[in-house]
């Protein structure tokens, strides 16, 4: 199954983590029969933030184009698969010029481990992806001290499309493809 990696932007550090999270957004991906992935994200009011485009070459590698509301290019996520399911993700902005990467590893029961780095190589949060016997995924974000700053819970419906509804500790949280 293909992932739509997201990430979580503007999270805004607090001297305490309450238990209270709220609605940021939604994300919702389709499929066409090439195996091309379109996904449109909007925020906590039901507006498009934007949208990200994926498409798969004969080798399992992903290229994913992300767009403002406005369907202007905002940036690239290049993903490449290793032997053991693995994967590295360059993200760069529409310039070009290299913003990130994510690194994820998959273990034996399929649950994944993403550590996202700036373009110095310092970690700026992790997120941790696990799956249902369902095929519905629950991911939870952690910043780079290991707090807890947001929720990702996916499902999938009867046509193959997925819906994620994303939670932050933050009201001020905006949901951003990279």
């Amino acid at each position: 199954m293909k992932k739509v990696i997201l990430s979580i932007a503007a999270l805004a550090f607090t001297a305490s983590i309450m238990a209270q999270t709220y609605r940021v957004g939604t994300s919702t991906s389709s499929t066409d029969y090439w195996g091309n992935q379109q996904t449109t994200h909007k925020n906590a009011y039901g507006q498009t933030t934007g949208t990200s485009t994926t498409t798969t070459d004969y080798w399992g590698n992903q290229k994913t184009t992300h767009k403002n509301a406005y369907g202007q290019t905002t940036g690239t996520s290049t993903t490449t698969t290793d032997y053991w399911g693995n994967q590295q993700t360059t993200h760069k902005n529409a310039y070009g010029q290299t913003t990130g990467t994510s690194t994820t590893t998959t273990d034996y029961w399929g649950n994944q481990k993403t550590t996202h780095k700036d373009a110095y190589g310092n970690t700026t949060y992790t997120s941790t992806t696990s799956t249902d016997y369902w095929g519905n995924q629950n991911t939870t974000y952690k910043d780079s001290y290991g707090n807890t700053i947001g929720t990702t819970a996916t499902s999938t419906n009867l046509w193959g499309e997925t819906e994620s509804q994303h939670r932050s500790n933050s009201s001020s949280t905006t949901i951003t493809t990279w």
